[in-house]
């Protein structure tokens, strides 16, 4: 059994991606966060601050805690997306890419010629050296050699940061024995725990289960799948089709009222419903979750959308279950999920006159904010939140780069030292302004009715 697939995981990427940028942050603890506040979370780590024991998902009051002289820097998008695409570039000097798995991995299908151990790490380390060349010295990548995608995945995460590891027909399955459950891709929590509920604690087990079992723990055909993965052999991923579009948001400390919850979650809207339209779907209905403080379920509802695909519809179903929320509390954070969706060449398009209309308009929109630049028209109640929430991303998807809530001049933020945005040192780096979209022209408003 050959090796078939080079696979390429970038290291601590965001935190990574911002030292190569600031020479000042080069060597130090750093973490991304998605606003400037205490009360928010890690996005990224860089690997000196893994170190000392910080990890994604850390409370930025906790890290301080671990590290004073932690540097804390608001997440830039659009610098890792043109990042993304310049690492693509440098990775295709050496061979071609097969897919992007997400913003910062890649894998790559090996030649006939490149399938034994030694022509394969030759060529992985041409591309760690094209990656540093034509990217930068502080871009570094893991890199696993492997029969199949899943286990080059497996064996890109054995050794970092910066590390090679070769997994080959001889050493399964007992090179994978070491590993913890967690350490396979796709076993989380949830799946951990089902897994120990079926008699597999460890990656030995869970090795020498047999096919059988696999479909029984997975319940279906994504257990044979893994049965095949854990072995090497080279199988096709099982056809998926979306089934939700959802966007959230941790409100920053000034949008923590009714008023700023309410005015992201109309942005939200917006998003959710642009990707509906862009991908060609239709939504049955809408979930709303509001986070507040000191209530640890927060606040959750469903409401049915009928066949939709506007905004405004969308906006005026939320207007209808805002009274019902805990008006006291105070939030921290908003999401809304679209779902049922149905393809366009299954949807039944609305038959009164009204919701083809708003459809209709939906669309005129989109035509005219593809030709005149993003967010000349828009539905009026977005005009207070219209500068809010920007665009993030998440490491299983990359947004489009002319998305609309990309910042055209993105700024560095850095909060030096210990102490919150008010007491530390604050360092901003502005970029001069782009010229995309369509200067001097002032956007215009739609109410909904």
């Amino acid at each position: 059994m050959p090796l078939r697939v080079m696979f390429a995981d970038m290291n601590a990427y965001f935190a990574s991606v911002e030292q190569q940028e600031c020479p000042q942050l080069r060597g130090r603890p750093v973490v991304i966060v998605p606003v400037l506040a205490e009360s928010t979370g890690c996005i990224a780590v860089s690997r000196e601050a893994k170190r000392l024991g910080i990890k994604g998902g850390t409370h930025v009051t906790v890290a301080r805690q671990m590290c004073r002289d932690l540097r804390v820097v608001k997440a830039r998008p659009q610098v890792y997306v043109a990042y993304h695409h310049r690492i693509r570039k440098a990775i295709e000097t050496c061979l071609p890419i097969g897919a992007r798995e997400s913003i910062d991995e890649f894998w790559c299908p090996l030649s006939d010629l490149e399938r034994e151990p030694e022509p394969a790490i030759a060529l992985a380390r041409q591309v760690k050296q094209a990656i540093k060349e034509r990217v930068g010295q502080y871009i570094t990548c893991s890199i696993g050699l492997a029969p199949n995608r899943f286990l080059g995945k497996v064996a890109s995460d054995m050794q970092k940061p910066d590390g090679l590891t070769v997994i080959t027909e001889n050493d399964l399955p007992h090179k994978l024995h070491s590993l913890m459950l967690e350490d396979f891709p796709g076993i989380a929590k949830r799946m951990h725990a089902r897994l120990q509920h079926h008699g597999i604690e460890t990656a030995e087990q869970l090795c020498a289960a047999s096919r059988k079992q696999l479909i029984k723990v997975w319940g279906g055909v994504v257990g044979e799948y893994w049965w095949h993965w854990l072995r090497g052999d080279q199988t096709h991923s099982p056809p998926t089709r979306r089934q939700t579009i959802g966007h959230s948001h941790v409100l920053p400390p000034w949008l923590r009222t009714n008023d700023g919850a309410k005015s992201i979650l109309n942005k939200l809207i917006h998003r959710a419903a642009l990707r509906l339209r862009k991908e060609r779907y239709w939504a049955r209905s809408m979930e709303i979750y509001i986070a507040y403080t000191y209530h640890e379920e927060g606040w959750r509802t469903d409401v049915p959308l009928g066949m939709c695909q506007d905004t405004l519809t969308m906006i005026q179903a939320m207007e209808a279950v805002w009274p019902f929320r805990p008006a006291m509390a105070r939030p921290t954070q908003v999401a809304i999920t679209l779902h049922g969706l149905i393809p366009d060449a299954y949807a039944t398009l609305p038959l009164f006159p009204e919701e083809r209309q708003r459809v209709q308009l939906a669309r005129v929109m989109d035509a005219i904010n593809e030709r005149l630049g993003h967010n000349m028209v828009y539905v009026a109640g977005l005009a207070s939140s219209k500068e809010e929430a920007p665009t993030r991303i998440s490491f299983n998807q990359l947004p489009d780069e002319d998305d609309p809530d990309f910042e055209d001049a993105p700024t560095r933020e850095i909060i030096c030292g210990a102490g919150s945005p008010s007491r530390g040192t604050t360092s901003r780096t502005s970029r001069s302004p782009s010229s995309k979209g369509f200067a001097g022209r002032n956007p215009t408003a739609v109410w909904p009715d």
